[in-house]
């Protein structure tokens, strides 16, 4: 049964190429917290570890995770398929660990739809501009340009899911910006004040959806 010593759930989501996954893994260096490992059907990239950044999974083992119930979330993105089983991540909230979630908004949706008896706070990571995006994105993915033009062609449909989310944050440089999710989690836990315009963030995604 959830009690006050339970950890958090922290989410954080962006479009592609937006900054959250090392955001999240800045914020994992802090004690107490932890990342919640997704599985996923897609292929690790070079650099990526199988239970370290993954759980990487063919589409029957995935499914059969489905059929039994098993996920707290799952979503289909880039026609992979991405889910949080949910024992992992009720046994780290009940040692007190914050958990820290790096799903996009459909696994954010599906997560605020279970209604789960632990505190759950939301953020949305947003670029400076559009430009500086799709320069993350080409650098990422140079040798298939079409990959990071796709990507672009998502984030015009992702950036209209920010309104759903507790904090937008523009990660217009990434100290900054970690040390502005840091100080609003914080302000949440402890019922303190928070530094947060919502008029500043409405005008930036006009900026971005122009």
């Amino acid at each position: 049964m959830p009690s006050k010593n339970d950890g958090v759930m922290i989410i954080l989501s962006s479009p592609s190429g937006a900054g959250k996954t090392t955001l999240v893994k800045e914020l994992s260096k802090l004690e107490n917290y932890e990342i919640s490992i997704s599985h996923t059907t897609r292929k690790p990239r070079s650099y990526e570890h199988n239970d370290e950044h993954y759980f990487f999974v063919n589409d029957n083992d995935f499914q059969r995770l489905i059929n039994n119930g098993e996920f707290l979330e799952y979503a289909k993105v880039f026609n992979n398929f991405y889910g949080t089983t949910r024992t992992p991540v009720i046994d780290k909230l009940n040692k007190g660990k914050h958990v820290l979630f790096d799903i996009d908004w459909q696994g954010a949706d599906q997560i605020k739809n279970k209604k789960l008896d632990y505190k759950l706070i939301t953020f949305f990571i947003l670029p400076p501009t559009k430009e500086v995006l799709f320069e993350r994105l080409s650098k990422r993915h140079v040798s298939e340009k079409f990959i990071a033009e796709e990507r672009i062609k998502q984030f015009e449909r992702d950036v209209l899911h920010w309104i759903n989310y507790d904090y937008v944050v523009i990660n217009d440089n990434l100290e900054s910006c970690y040390s502005r999710i840091k100080n609003l989690i914080e302000a949440e836990i402890n019922n303190g004040s928070k530094d947060y315009d919502e008029k500043y963030i409405r005008k930036h995604v006009e900026k971005l959806t122009i």
